[in-house]
């Protein structure tokens, strides 16, 4: 039987040489890699009690839409600065080069809502810090920060202590 990170492709030197890209793209395409990936992050919350999904722009739709659908709960979106068109809560984090700002609708999120943040990947661990802090603004508290791959060598995990913190494939490297 294959594993999530069968489908999951490897493209060495890229974006510069001696890292190994992992390309999620590869999951997406094939039918069985999908629905595969998505059963395997559902599990992930077994036992866990929470009451809405909320998602990083842009795999965090694709890999939380579904689950939020197969457990019948609300999904959030969380954006890039702008894009959302109600009134916002905003949040500046660090990148390698720079920094970026999320946003959340003021009313996604109800004091008290327990919450599980979903993206494809774990770095760094930025934009979900970022993510858990707009979700902890609004009142609500995060139950557990969900992830597809994990970059083990990237140190994400260190940014997100004091978080429920899953992935479902872990790569030691960058």
């Amino acid at each position: 039987m294959k594993k999530v990170e069968d489908y999951i492709r490897n493209i060495p030197d890229f974006p510069e040489e001696g890292i190994i890209f992992r390309d999620v793209t590869s999951v997406l395409q094939d039918a069985d890699g999908l629905k595969l990936a998505i059963d395997e992050l559902v599990k992930k919350l077994e036992g866990v009690e929470f009451d809405v999904l909320a998602g990083a722009e842009s795999r965090g739709f694709i890999f939380g839409m579904p689950m939020a659908y197969l457990l019948h709960k609300p999904f959030v979106l969380i954006r890039k600065a702008g894009k959302l068109p109600c009134e916002t809560i905003s949040k500046a984090y660090d990148l390698e080069y720079g920094t970026a700002t999320i946003e959340m609708h003021k009313d996604a999120v109800k004091p008290g809502q327990k919450v599980v943040l979903v993206d494809d990947l774990i770095a760094t661990g930025g934009t979900m810090k970022a993510a858990a802090e707009l979700v902890e603004e609004l009142g609500g508290t995060v139950e557990m920060i969900l992830f597809l791959l994990e970059l083990k060598g990237l140190n994400g995990r260190k940014v997100l202590e004091g978080y429920h913190v899953e992935s479902v494939v872990a790569y030691e490297g960058k």
